[in-house]
């Protein structure tokens, strides 16, 4: 009886780990959800501040350029799973006219340049301390992405992980 017990419970666990791998295998991506911003068609709200690297940022003085702006966070884990899609699309972009920047949302600087070296970020990154960035584009969670283009003006605001493809399609939007 106590035999029986056990094969039961291993066929049981097998099935179990077979249709969880099952699973895993087959699902699709998450993607980042395109959200009907307030913000969309009105000039971006300025954003300045010293970058990690010693230098400083500002959106005004980018004006002529896309630029694409990244409130991240370390402790977020749909953070990490997008930062070699951004890091992948600075790097395709950056002399075409696109600029990537990473805003830190409601985290520490030290865990977030920490954050920056281990994925090899290949743009910069500003601290907004007391979140007042994030509370002017209506940040309430990470990661949240716009685009604003060449004119200031906010042409897309993506919730969520993104992908270099929704990148380079609003890119192309902006283009067009």
């Amino acid at each position: 009886m106590r035999r029986r017990l056990v094969l039961i419970t291993s066929l049981l666990i097998l099935v179990a780990i077979v249709g969880l791998s099952i699973l895993l295998v087959t699902r699709q991506p998450v993607a980042a959800t395109v959200a009907p911003s307030p913000l969309v068609g009105k000039t971006a709200p300025d954003i300045a501040g010293a970058q990690f690297n010693g230098g400083r940022f500002s959106l005004a003085a980018d004006r002529g350029q896309i630029v694409v702006i990244n409130f991240f966070a370390s402790w977020c884990g749909p953070c990490q799973q997008e930062e070699p899609n951004l890091i992948t699309f600075a790097w395709q972009q950056r002399l075409k006219g696109v600029k990537v920047l990473g805003v830190v949302f409601n985290d520490t600087v030290g865990a977030a340049k920490f954050f920056d070296a281990k994925y090899g970020t290949l743009y910069p990154s500003i601290d907004d301390p007391n979140g007042t960035i994030a509370f002017h584009y209506g940040v309430t969670s990470p990661p949240s992405t716009f685009v604003i283009d060449t004119h200031g003006r906010v042409v897309a605001e993506l919730l969520g992980p993104v992908t270099v493809a929704q990148l380079n399609n609003v890119v192309a939007r902006v283009r067009a």
